[in-house]
């Protein structure tokens, strides 16, 4: 019995992509000895439980406080603009109860639970006033959770050629951070998250972090659709496996309808592309080169999605 399932599972990997059978495109399929397998089931069950052969993994999270939310104004004249809230509680809050919540949980006889114990908050060397009170303020989430909180300072901005007017739904992500946070990210030599502050939606962490264990890759960006891709960049993607192929942006005619969603997970070597104390950006430099060497895959999410940055588009999302 176990030679036979062996054989079924090696005979369907063969045949098609594990990104293809994690994500539910293909639901059965005729195997070699003629069977007929159940993707939704067994099989799918056994490629996660191969995948997923680890003991514990601890993870950490990259969230850029950063800017100074100018274009938010009057409502970051006082404060940082993850401290401002929405649905009453500071947007960085959400975000931090998001993290607070991911875990593997497989089914198939195999269960696992994947921790996050430290969260880096990249901020302005001029915002370090307002240390403790975003502790305080996250302890409302953290409550007695053994999650540490670790404050990256910025002295100088280390990236440069970022537009603010650009697409990528605006969620231009600077290497800088990345850079001085390198030795906490890499710790533990396991993935991590890395957050824009001013995202607002139905955070797909778990979803991406199973993904992004099966496709083994450098990196995977979360997209969502957008009525009007022309209003910000399009990621253009391999639908069946998730591969980013290009950017465009803000094309002027249809390309594609999936944005960047400022909501990413990377493995320790993306560091390996941001040069030590020279200028750089994510989306100019780093990104291409990780799609020009097919190491970049996106995942899309639904639901309401908000990058909170301009006034009058942060009020239309709150409902009274």
């Amino acid at each position: 019995n176990c030679k036979k399932k062996s054989f079924r599972f090696i005979t369907i990997i063969t045949l098609l992509s594990k990104q293809a059978v994690i994500l539910g495109h293909f639901h059965y399929t005729h195997g070699l000895d003629g069977g007929v397998y159940d993707f939704v089931g067994e099989v799918r069950a056994a490629l996660l439980r191969s995948v997923f052969c680890f003991s514990g993994k601890i993870m950490k999270a990259l969230i850029l406080i950063g800017g100074y939310g100018t274009r938010l104004r009057p409502l970051t004249l006082s404060i940082p603009k993850p401290i401002v809230e929405f649905c009453n509680r500071p947007m960085l809050l959400h975000q931090v109860e998001a993290l607070l919540q991911v875990c593997l949980h497989i089914t198939g006889n195999f269960a696992h639970e994947v921790d996050i114990d430290e969260i880096i908050l990249a901020i302005n060397r001029q915002a370090a006033s307002l240390e403790q009170f975003i502790r305080e303020s996250c302890k409302l989430v953290l409550g007695d959770r053994d999650v540490k909180l670790t404050f990256s300072y910025e002295e100088e901005a280390l990236d440069t050629g970022i537009n603010l007017d650009a697409g990528f739904s605006d969620c231009n992500v600077p290497a800088g951070p990345l850079a001085q946070a390198a030795p906490i990210l890499t710790k533990t030599g396991e993935p991590f998250f890395v957050l824009n502050s001013d995202i607002i939606c139905n955070y797909p962490f778990k979803e991406m972090l199973d993904f992004h264990l099966i496709h083994g890759h450098e990196g995977t960006m979360a997209v969502t659709k957008v009525e009007e891709p022309s209003k910000y960049g399009a990621v253009v993607h391999n639908d069946r496996t998730g591969l980013v192929k290009y950017f465009v942006e803000k094309p002027s005619e249809y390309v594609a309808n999936r944005i960047n969603a400022g909501l990413y997970i990377f493995n320790p070597n993306i560091l390996d592309r941001i040069q030590p104390n020279k200028p750089t950006s994510i989306e100019t430099s780093v990104f291409p080169s990780m799609v020009n060497d097919g190491e970049l895959y996106c995942l899309e999410f639904s639901g309401e999605f908000m990058a909170a940055k301009f006034l009058a588009g942060f009020f239309s999302q709150i409902r009274i």
